[in-house]
């Protein structure tokens, strides 16, 4: 072998791995900018999944056409289950239809290997520059997002059509040394280890397991069915491999991709990872169904000379087998939700010691791999931190009146549960904000850092009225019956004030905003009224020093609650209206 025939090889084989790396980004791209532009809609679907099977089946295929793999919806699942927002049931229906969702991936990259005059790669390379074009000179998020998406999608036909180009060279029989055709003598190495593998024809009996397991392994060290998938076409689309061997390394890639949600799993709640176990048998099973009667060379011969009759394109062949392997397999089990369910409860048993020690950790970092949809959890856990901090402003305000402290054990324990949510929310914001997010949602997380220090304001308040009930008790003092009946009435404005933030905030709405300043100004004017009672009062002797202290503190602080409330009502405001 001469000096520029190695050249020329490896100078193929860097161009074939160029080809696979532009495939992989261009998958990432494509998939993270869709669910940019879409993460409201990802919301929508995630919420409608829990109706019925059949809706989880489609919501399952919707959002892996967003995200563009398979492996990140269903570690997404077992985010969600780990977290409550799904349980096991809703979650299986949900990981079948991603399984259909991801052959769309390799629908697009089949389409990449279509010749004809002007070829179809070549059309996507043009609008990938004109994305980037897009990314550039626009300022609007969602011309940006859709410049990306154009970007990616590119870069799948580029990477595809560098692979099919690359590879149809490395097992050519002839290659270019300049203007002169020589003998390529890496081609027979290459096709000899695709024959001893029953890729051109043979019986495919020990071979079977042996493509299988190579599908599962590939697909696990790159974390990429797709990428596997596209790699198999580019070979089909070169002549080194046939269909039938396409065939059982794709059922291969589909075991393979569990492997991710499997490791994501680990440390999660018993369902979470009962969650990636159901993924995992639903593609053994479904595998094992087509492997057994494809064994069979008449089976597997028929199934291939339908195919290649009713389609041209290698490729293409390989794309309809891999949506067909995933719809049947559906459709089969679909019914056995229940019996997956029980089968992964008997090989991940419950542990319940073990999960009433460990507490549930809302904010699962695997719900950063959608961005969309770990802002609206945070809120959830603000709006839940929220109605700690008002609770313990409540318990407070009765130790102060009843001149009591027989709350105190609770409410320090929900002052700490307060600091440690706190502490707790802050850090997921801190990963947050590292992700691609959108601007809006980018608003959102920015004001969220605020709204949890307002929170926690409002609970630091309500331990200085456990402070002024002590003192009360220890001076061994009472309010007059008139103070009472003000700080009742502040009271009153408070709990009204909160009920129409909580309503604005949780919702992300504006539509209480107005009740929300009609009851801050209430307490701002409420302030000043006590102070002038109490000033009234202390002239005409109806009020100790001791009591007419704490009074006045006592105002300011209720005053000040309703400020950090009012102050979280209009942080709605920095996303809302910019929509």
């Amino acid at each position: 072998m001469g000096f520029v025939q190695v050249l020329t090889i490896i100078e193929n084989f860097l161009f074939m791995l160029g080809g696979v790396a532009a495939l992989i980004i261009g998958i990432n791209i494509l998939g993270n900018n869709l669910e940019r532009a879409a993460g409201k809609h990802m919301r929508r679907m995630m919420a409608k999944a829990t109706k019925n099977r059949f809706v989880g089946v489609g919501t399952g295929v919707a959002v892996t056409a967003l995200v563009t793999s398979s492996g990140a919806t269903t570690v997404m699942i077992v985010g969600f289950v780990n977290v409550g927002l799904m349980t096991l049931t809703q979650a299986v229906p949900v990981i079948m239809g991603a399984n259909i969702g991801t052959t769309i991936t390799a629908f697009i990259t089949a389409i990449s290997t279509t010749g004809g005059g002007l070829q179809t790669a070549a059309i996507f390379a043009s609008l990938a520059f004109v994305g980037v074009l897009m990314n550039m000179l626009s300022k609007k998020d969602i011309v940006k997002y859709i410049g990306m998406i154009l970007a990616g999608l590119g870069l799948i036909f580029i990477g595809m059509h560098t692979m099919s180009s690359s590879m149809g060279n490395l097992t050519a029989e002839y290659i270019l040394q300049g203007d002169t055709a020589v003998l390529n003598p890496i081609a027979d190495a290459i096709k000899g280890i695709f024959r001893a593998l029953g890729a051109n024809g043979g019986t495919l009996t020990w071979q079977i397991p042996v493509l299988f397991i190579l599908g599962a392994a590939l697909t696990g060290l790159v974390q990429s069915s797709a990428a596997v998938t596209a790699i198999v076409m580019s070979l089909a689309a070169s002549g080194a491999v046939d269909l039938r061997f396409a065939m059982f390394v794709i059922l291969g890639t589909n075991v393979g991709t569990c492997l991710v949600a499997l490791l994501s799993s680990i440390g999660t709640s018993v369902n979470a990872h009962r969650t990636a176990v159901v993924h995992f048998c639903f593609n053994v099973i479904g595998g094992l169904l087509f492997i057994i009667p494809l064994s069979i060379p008449v089976v597997s011969g028929a199934l291939c000379s339908f195919l290649q009759s009713a389609i041209p394109n290698p490729a293409i062949q390989i794309a309809v087998f891999h949506m067909f392997f995933n719809i049947v397999t559906t459709a089969l089990l679909l019914p056995f939700i229940n019996a997956l369910v029980k089968l992964a409860c008997v090989i991940v048993p419950d542990k319940k010691k073990q999960e009433e020690a460990e507490p549930m950790q809302i904010l699962d970092e695997r719900l950063l791999k959608t961005p969309a949809i770990a802002v609206g959890q945070t809120r959830s856990e603000i709006v839940k931190m929220g109605s700690l901090a008002f609770a313990n402003y409540k318990r407070s305000l009765d130790m102060l009146l009843s001149y009591k402290m027989d709350g105190m054990d609770e409410f320090n324990q929900t002052e700490n549960e307060i600091n440690s949510l706190n502490k707790y929310i802050t850090q997921f914001l801190i990963k947050l904000s590292a992700q691609e997010i959108s601007e809006i949602d980018e608003k959102k997380v920015s004001s969220f850092y605020h709204v949890t220090s307002d929170i926690e304001r409002i609970g630091d308040y309500a331990e200085n009225i456990t402070e002024y009930a002590q003192q009360m008790i220890d001076a061994n003092v009472t309010f007059s019956d008139h103070a009472v009946e003000e700080i009742r009435e502040m009271d009153l404005h408070i709990t009204e004030l909160y009920k129409n933030v909580e309503l604005t905030f949780a919702n992300h709405n504006l539509n209480h905003i107005a009740e929300v300043e009609n009851e801050e100004a209430a307490t701002d004017a409420m302030c000043k009224k006590m102070q002038k009672s109490h000033i009234r009062r202390t002239n005409n002797g109806h009020c100790t020093p001791e009591a007419g202290s704490v009074y006045l503190q006592l105002a300011v602080n209720m005053e000040r609650i309703g400020d950090h409330m009012h102050n979280i009502a209009n942080s709605v405001k920095t996303y809302v209206t910019a929509r």
